[in-house]
């Protein structure tokens, strides 16, 4: 019986450039992802933070804030604008320290934990905000202004959380 060799998908080139391909995603995947996270909360601090200092933001936290047992109460030692250029230069520096990731985790650790409190705090306003369910439509109908807005906090102070853990991981990984 003649011998009739039998060619294995590694010798094609497209299924060796494909190989290739995967193992780079892989490879390199965790790091571009991670990369991508960390941007994509500084990023949203910076366009935040930066909009606190407007009397348009100031004014659209009124509802939130003013409805909050945990921060209606700084309305009678700040004036609107001034808590919001408060929380504006707060959200910046949390900002900042995540970026500072590239520098120290430590950095990234402490804004990591800032920012999921920051959240955390935000999704307070789901439950003491009025106007953002809507019960006529019932559960789980929310408003898209203030319901939907808050909302999207889960996903943010999850991934603050993941920030927060990232940055441990890394600290732990240059002192071992």
């Amino acid at each position: 019986m003649p011998h009739v060799p039998i060619r294995s998908a590694a010798s094609h080139p497209r299924a060796q450039a494909r190989a290739v391909s995967l193992d780079l995603a892989e490879h390199h995947g965790r790091t571009v992802s991670a990369a991508g996270l960390y941007i994509s909360l500084v990023v949203i601090y910076g366009w935040f933070g930066g909009m606190k200092f407007t009397a348009y933001e100031a004014e659209g936290l009124i509802s939130l804030v003013g409805n909050s047992p945990l921060l209606s109460w700084t309305y009678s030692l700040f004036s609107v604008r001034d808590f919001s250029s408060l929380l504006g230069f707060l959200e910046l520096s949390i900002g900042a320290l995540i970026a500072a990731r590239l520098v120290n985790p430590v950095y990234s650790l402490v804004g990591g934990l800032l920012s999921a409190g920051l959240f955390a705090t935000t999704l307070s306003f789901m439950v003491t905000t009025p106007g953002v369910t809507v019960p006529e439509l019932g559960f789980p109908a929310i408003s898209v202004a203030a319901g939907q807005f808050l909302l999207k906090d889960i996903g943010l102070l999850a991934l603050s959380l993941w920030i927060a853990a990232d940055s441990l991981a890394a600290l732990r990984s240059t002192k071992a």
